[in-house]
């Protein structure tokens, strides 16, 4: 489902399930990152709204300084007990647009999944000032797409979809389409339009499987759908676990995880 504007409320409100239920990324993205930008001891980051910290653990562990931007208090305390035993991990409570950063001291900017949720017009150009001189911004995010190897279970779940969701947002049904490479190097050129330059885009993927009742653990950390009223999701989650569990107890997801890296020359 796309992503509706204004939710943002909503992530908070779940910060431990989101924490059990959301997937980190996979160790080749993250060795792109640093084949991009090296990153040790003496270098500063900043992470663009870390949720629970999916992305964050292989980025501290190089030794660096990270500054968690995330908007969520909630989720924000849940950093501080998580990432405790790194020293030099800190955590600002806020919007990263309204969050007050240096300028011009930062070697890398990442964002995992999130920075979609940032105006493009006030993010791009402050990640840009917040970056050193030959500085990075990677944003990456995971493209769930479900069960293609059963579509029969898929087409189950899209008119329930059509039952409960799109009555509840008012929607029309979008059939779900598999993330694709235009779709990623349509994303990778956004910083071109504020002065970045050496611009790449990469693709991952992978395959995650789930019992019935774990797929409903998923969806109820996404935005939109801890949006709809209580009783109407219970039941709709009902419905899909009655689904999975009439074609064989599971389902599988398979994720393309995009990654896109830029440099601030100036």
């Amino acid at each position: 489902m796309a992503m509706i504007k204004g939710l943002e409320w909503t992530f908070d409100t779940v910060a431990s399930g989101y924490d059990k239920m959301r997937p980190g990324y996979v160790k080749e993205l993250y060795q792109e990152i640093f084949d991009y930008c090296p990153i040790g001891e003496d270098s500063s980051v900043i992470e663009v709204g870390s949720g629970s910290g999916q992305a964050t653990e292989p980025v501290l562990s190089t030794g660096c300084s990270l500054v968690s931007v995330e908007y969520g208090e909630r989720f924000a305390e849940l950093l501080k007990d998580k990432f405790a035993k790194y020293p030099k991990f800190s955590v600002v409570t806020g919007k990263f647009e309204d969050a007050e950063l240096e300028e011009n001291a930062y070697d890398l900017i990442f964002s995992a999944t999130a920075f979609h949720w940032v105006p493009e017009e006030m993010g791009y150009p402050k990640v840009f000032r917040l970056l050193k001189n030959g500085g990075t911004f990677a944003r990456f995010a995971n493209r769930p797409n479900r069960d293609l190897k059963n579509p029969e279970l898929s087409d189950e779940i899209d008119k329930l979809y059509e039952e409960y969701y799109c009555k509840f947002h008012n929607r029309k049904q979008q059939k779900q389409l598999e993330f694709t490479e235009e779709q990623a190097e349509e994303i990778a050129m956004i910083p071109d339009k504020y002065g970045f330059s050496d611009i790449k885009y990469s693709l991952f993927h992978r395959e995650r499987v789930f019992s019935a009742t774990e797929y409903t653990a998923l969806l109820g950390t996404y935005s939109d759908h801890i949006a709809m009223e209580e009783n109407m999701r219970r039941e709709f989650f009902s419905k899909i676990e009655e689904a999975i569990n009439s074609y064989g107890g599971s389902i599988t997801i398979f994720d393309t995880i995009d990654l896109e890296l830029a440099r601030k020359m100036v």
